[in-house]
């Protein structure tokens, strides 16, 4: 007979007992919490950034998401227009001598003389409105059908001219009697356009601002300059730069059209300049903008040529130390997704 291991009799008859019955667990544990009302105060949620190769944010991702989608809050579309572009020609860069005939005078609204200059860089001056002269002083158009004025070859028109303080119009005065600021003036139809109206032009949304292309242009104009030929849906973009006019006819052609946006949320910022600055300068009664150029002339004359070791007049380099100092609100405005 095997001897049985010490067990307490109570464990063993406990190992053999039925397991009581199952029961559910209670109501209360079984039921989710409902959470408080829903507070009437928006939810912040987590902000998204578009971020470029590199790790840098794209400051015109609302913009670019926003146009992509063709989205209606964008503004008010009153059409596509004509798109041209004008610059501001410097004397530096152009080659005449009174000897041979190649150089001409250039004469303020009482035809008293301004300058003589070559004959190449008048006729793209007559043109464009405004100019650098070599010695530095800038020339804006002041009137036209000047008896004392060679006639300009392509328009027909003999303009007169004002020498304007380089330190405050650096790259020339608009429609407005203000300065005109490149990549944010347009030339317009009054009649279409008013004065002082902000635009914003999807194509040109995300262009280079400069030919190194260190920034991207955020689509946004305004209404500050006319011309006798900017006549119905025209739009003509003051560009600045020679080379900027050959990038943004390169990549966005003139005569191609271009959409015109109102009221757009994306250029709302200087609005409000736009009109402070109206409210304070009259209209002028005369265009303060003469003809511009043919739509895709962005070449200088046959002929124009840089003369060999042309240095920067002093004047120039003003003008280049005014558009670095102009304030960030008008030409580098941005809105931040």
């Amino acid at each position: 007979m095997l001897a049985l291991n010490a067990v307490p009799l109570g464990l063993a008859l406990a190992a053999c007992a039925p397991s009581p019955p199952w029961l559910p667990e209670p109501a209360a544990l079984m039921t989710p919490q409902l959470s408080a009302a829903p507070s009437s105060q928006p939810v912040a949620l987590p902000t998204t950034s578009v971020r470029r190769i590199g790790g840098e944010p794209d400051p015109l991702a609302a913009q670019k998401r926003a146009v992509a989608r063709g989205d209606a809050s964008i503004g008010r579309k009153i059409g596509v227009f004509r798109n041209t572009y004008y610059d501001f020609p410097e004397e530096r860069t152009y080659s005449g001598d009174s000897a041979s005939g190649a150089s001409v005078d250039v004469f303020d609204a009482s035809c008293q003389p301004l300058a003589r200059v070559p004959r190449d860089f008048h006729d793209t001056l007559c043109m464009q409105g405004s100019g650098l002269l070599a010695d530095g002083r800038t020339l804006s158009f002041a009137r036209r059908d000047c008896s004392c004025a060679r006639r300009c070859p392509r328009s027909q028109q003999q303009i007169c001219f004002e020498a304007l303080e380089p330190e405050r119009f650096p790259w020339g005065r608009g429609a407005t009697g203000e300065p005109i600021t490149p990549l944010l003036s347009v030339a317009v139809d009054v009649d279409v356009i008013p004065l002082g109206t902000s635009l914003f032009i999807p194509e040109y949304l995300g262009l280079p601002r400069d030919p190194e292309r260190h920034s991207e242009h955020d689509g946004c104009f305004i209404a500050q300059d006319r011309g006798i030929q900017i006549q119905g849906q025209h739009i003509d973009v003051f560009t600045g730069e020679e080379a900027v006019t050959r990038i943004w006819n390169r990549l966005v052609p003139s005569n191609r059209g271009v959409t015109v946006i109102l009221d757009s949320p994306f250029c709302s910022r200087f609005a409000g300049n736009t009109l402070a600055l109206l409210a304070a300068t009259p209209e002028p009664d005369e265009p303060a903008g003469p003809d511009k150029k043919p739509a895709g002339s962005d070449e200088k004359p046959a002929g124009a040529k840089k003369p060999a070791g042309a240095k920067k007049p002093a004047g120039a380099r003003k003008r280049a130390d005014a558009k670095k100092q102009q304030p960030a609100s008008v030409v580098e405005l941005r809105l931040l997704p």
